[in-house]
């Protein structure tokens, strides 16, 4: 800290929720966060393992992140290979037997978190249909009232037009399911081979909104082998850095890092994004976050409340710290030239790119030594 005059945390939020019913812990139930990482290339999980043998999976969530997941899972791994998907994810899910994807959502269609582009993209899946039930479409007084809202009402109107096609012939089928909520993942030997849902009721907060009672119906979903859930993320604490362990983030007032929730400020540190905020929003969302706090920092410069200028804050204080640690360093040219070649790598293979996908093949790739201290 004391190299830098001000600092920004931009971790985001990398831990997800737990569903919290039984059977959770099977074999084949998964976060969804491990299976994105693992189809990214993340290098943290690219040794992580997905049986994909089962004919149905499930995905728990009505977000972003588990439109993605369901889109992975349906999508033609030949198309997909065409993007900067991870090969290895490819390989695998060119084997895989899943012809069958659930997209659990516990509130209606108007509470659905997902943007109009991603549920759109699911529908413009050549090899599958999107299944939506018209009865799960009919809206409560409060939720008409939410469709004031654009993006609610466009995702609304295009389920509705969904719905209308029945169940269509395709191999593949993707049915997208609202106020419903797994109550329990089913076993055979040790692994999820069924979920059993309840049905849901929605009633008015009083907020505006509306939340879900849990019904006295219950539906079982056979046949099922994978199960990823998203139904949340929270911020993982770092050393040294103020945590709010009830919000899931950096503790802050609006953007400055405070010693606590509703505490003193803690000069020249600050935070953006989810690590902010807590897990909503995309990345225009950020970007004006980004930018308040960013007006936050040059309020603070200009009224001299930053802390006392560090000791040493040339250039080269930093390089000179990790020399003397033995640390290995990757300059901003060394990783723009990790970047060309992984688009030119892609470009062999027919794709956008290809990435590496341990930590050790980029090292390697651009010459990073060892730093030691001089002798």
């Amino acid at each position: 800290r004391a190299r830098y005059d001000q600092i920004v945390y931009a971790f985001g939020c990398e831990s997800d929720r737990k569903m919290g019913i039984p059977g959770e812990d099977l074999k084949g139930s998964y976060s969804a966060t491990d299976f994105v990482g693992w189809y990214n290339g993340h290098p943290d999980y690219r040794d992580f393992q997905f049986d994909l043998s089962c004919e149905a999976a499930v995905v728990v969530g009505i977000g972003n992140v588990a439109i993605d997941v369901v889109r992975i899972l349906a999508q033609d791994p030949e198309v997909l290979n065409k993007t900067d998907i991870a090969a290895h994810a490819v390989s695998a899910l060119r084997k895989s037997k899943v012809k069958r994807v659930y997209l659990l959502g516990r509130r209606g269609p108007v509470q659905a978190a997902f943007s109009p582009k991603e549920i759109e993209e699911l529908g413009e899946i050549e090899r599958a249909d999107l299944i939506v039930k018209e009865s799960e479409m009919v809206l409560d007084e409060v939720s008409k009232a939410g469709l004031s809202d654009a993006s609610a009402k466009k995702n609304y109107d295009y389920l509705c037009e969904a719905a209308k096609k029945g169940a269509g012939s395709k191999d593949h089928k993707i049915f997208s399911r609202f106020s419903v909520s797994p109550v329990e993942l089913v076993g055979k030997d040790g692994k999820v081979s069924a979920v059993k849902l309840v049905l849901n009721n929605l009633i008015p907060d009083g907020k505006g909104s509306v939340k879900c009672v849990a019904g006295d119906k219950t539906e079982m979903l056979d046949g099922v082998g994978l199960v990823f859930r998203s139904v949340g993320y929270r911020g993982i604490p770092v050393p040294g850095v103020p945590f709010d362990e009830k919000a899931g983030r950096v503790a802050n007032d609006n953007g400055r890092v405070v010693v606590a929730a509703g505490g003193a400020v803690v000069p020249s540190e600050y935070v953006v994004g989810w690590a902010k905020r807590g897990p909503s929003g995309l990345i225009g969302t950020n970007r004006a976050c980004s930018v308040a706090t960013v007006a936050t920092m040059v309020e603070d410069l200009k009224a001299g409340k930053l802390a006392q200028h560090p000791v040493d804050a040339s250039i080269e204080a930093t390089p000179r710290l990790l020399a003397s640690k033995g640390a290995k360093v990757v300059t901003f040219a060394q990783w723009k030239s990790i970047d060309k070649l992984e688009v030119e790598n892609g470009k062999k293979a027919g794709k956008i790119r290809e990435k590496f996908t341990r930590v050790s093949e980029m090292l390697a790739a651009v010459d990073v030594p060892a730093v030691g201290p001089k002798a």
